[in-house]
């Protein structure tokens, strides 16, 4: 009953959570989209008093198509990049975010036999993603958290509460530095367009495999070395996944340590296991049964029998 309660307690924060940043959002971003709409009604206003052979209907049709091309990455400016979207390197950039789950969505599949092969790859390929990630992850876990802690608890004598506190927030230093200022630095070099803000929210939204697509590298008018780019994105995402999943497993260890988890999980399989009788008392006292020792007495006497 005291796990159910506590359950209830922890989806009605979640809950709480979800609302409040409902809320946050809707505030901040309804004032610019309202101004936004309003901006562009002036300018199809503008647009369409300054072209009066020009109807409504066919303006609408015709904004609706560039709408829809720009969706799948496919524009008609004329400073627009001719690069194909599906060259090699894009391609492999495109498989990357489809097997870790990041999907920004900017560059999909047009046919209906690119989408039937995405379900099927992405069917095999995000378990496979995931079992080779957790590989590496289980034997980082030995070399960045399980040998260092041993060795300051076993051969400092530090107690282990406090290193496992230390350590994790020291990993999370490490993989906040290295995978996400040091990246959105060089996001921000690259991409002339993006702020370091941007850059940030891109890696950020990256590596919590969100992908919201509103930022894609790689996607500028003549970039240099744009394939050799694509290619290193996609690394940078395995990496900075396996250093993600690193954070999880250790402050999973840490709050295991601390007791965290045994306040809303409930216990283990094994453990109840092994707090369970194998037998029951009833069906233990009954078989059980006073033996009596072998002597020479006990022994059947066969003179007896009737020859």
């Amino acid at each position: 009953m005291k796990f159910w309660l506590l359950l209830t307690l922890l989806v009605c924060v979640y809950v709480i959570y979800l609302l409040l940043g409902a809320l946050v959002i809707s505030v901040i971003e309804s004032p610019y989209e309202a101004s936004l709409r309003d901006e562009l009604r002036q300018l199809k206003n503008v647009f369409l008093n300054e072209s009066p052979c020009v109807n409504v209907s066919s303006l609408e049709a015709f904004l609706e198509k560039i709408i829809n091309a720009n969706k799948y990455g496919v524009s008609v400016l004329h400073n627009a990049s001719n690069d194909s979207k599906w060259d090699i390197a894009s391609s492999l950039f495109f498989a990357s975010t489809l097997v870790t789950t990041v999907g920004y969505g900017y560059t999909t599949p047009l046919t209906d036999s690119g989408k039937a092969f995405c379900i099927f790859y992405g069917l095999i390929g995000v378990p496979f993603t995931m079992l080779v990630l957790s590989s590496f992850v289980q034997r980082l876990m030995v070399m960045f958290t399980h040998k260092p802690i041993r060795y300051l608890q076993v051969h400092r004598g530090f107690d282990r509460k406090m290193v496992t506190q230390l350590h994790f927030i020291f990993l999370l230093l490490l993989v906040f530095v290295f995978f996400l200022i040091i990246p959105s630095a060089i996001f921000n070099t690259i991409e002339t367009s993006w702020s370091f803000l941007d850059a940030f929210y891109f890696c950020f939204i990256s590596l919590c495999t969100i992908g919201l697509g509103d930022y894609v590298p790689g996607e500028q008018n003549d970039q240099w070395l744009r394939k050799l780019y694509k290619v290193s994105v996609a690394f940078y995402l395995f990496v900075g996944l396996m250093a993600m999943l690193l954070i999880i497993q250790t402050f999973h260890k840490a709050a295991d340590v601390h007791g965290l988890t045994d306040i809303f999980y409930l216990p283990r399989l094994q453990d109840q296991d092994d707090q369970e009788p194998i037998l029951e008392p009833t069906d233990y006292t009954k078989d059980l049964e006073p033996k009596r020792p072998l002597t020479t007495e006990s022994q059947t006497d066969y003179s007896s029998i009737n020859r």
